[in-house]
């Protein structure tokens, strides 16, 4: 298991945190995600996933954006 860091940026409420949370859990081989909205920071645990992968979620999810932290 890897566990990686991201900043989401554009994130305001619990909802935006819900949604992230559900994109990117939805991701094969991720095993847990945690979502603090006063930092921003997104941890993503799991195998074989990608940065490109976690990014193109967050994404979907609405208007947010994720960089490696």
């Amino acid at each position: 298991m890897q566990t990686q860091t991201f900043v989401v940026t554009g994130m305001t409420c619990q909802h935006c945190v819900a949604s992230v949370t559900e994109e990117v859990g939805e991701l094969a081989g991720v095993t847990a995600v945690h979502v603090d909205l006063a930092s921003g920071k997104l941890q993503v645990t799991g195998q074989d996933v990608t940065v490109d992968q976690v990014q193109t979620a967050v994404a979907e999810a609405g208007d947010y954006a994720a960089v490696p932290a």
